[in-house]
């Protein structure tokens, strides 16, 4: 597959964030207990992003006296870009799986929650080691 199909297929997939009804042509429809479940899974990795979005803006509001300014900067934005990734994946990890029920398909796997948990396990453990030794800017 090309560079120029690859990113055709991308654009495709973006679209479909944006019209669902084009999803609910394909196939026939799911038990609608798969969607709902599938539409709860979305909420969660939201969730997720939000939290991750208030901790990148807690971060550089409240560590002012405990990190170097470059040190917050970096642990907020690493969070912000989490929050972002996350908010992105959930809405096409929602339209893969719908597309991939409708089809009676295999459900898509992804790595993205294991490195979304290495992302929080180092910044807890970067935040842990900010709480014991109390670095200050």
């Amino acid at each position: 597959m090309s560079v120029f199909d690859q990113l055709g297929a991308g654009r495709d997939a973006v679209r479909l964030w944006f019209t669902p009804a084009r999803v609910q042509e394909e196939g026939e429809t799911p038990d609608y207990r798969f969607s709902l479940a599938n539409e709860r899974t979305f909420l969660a990795w939201i969730r997720t992003a939000l939290a991750l979005i208030g901790g990148g803006f807690a971060v550089d509001q409240f560590l002012t006296d405990h990190l170097t300014h470059w040190a917050r900067v970096v642990l907020a934005l690493v969070l912000l870009a989490g929050g972002v990734a996350c908010t992105l994946r959930a809405v096409n990890h929602w339209v893969r799986c719908e597309r991939a029920m409708r089809r009676g398909a295999n459900l898509p796997v992804s790595r993205f929650p294991a490195v979304l948990a290495l992302l929080v396990a180092v910044i807890a453990l970067a935040m842990v080691a900010v709480v014991l030794f109390g670095w200050a800017g």
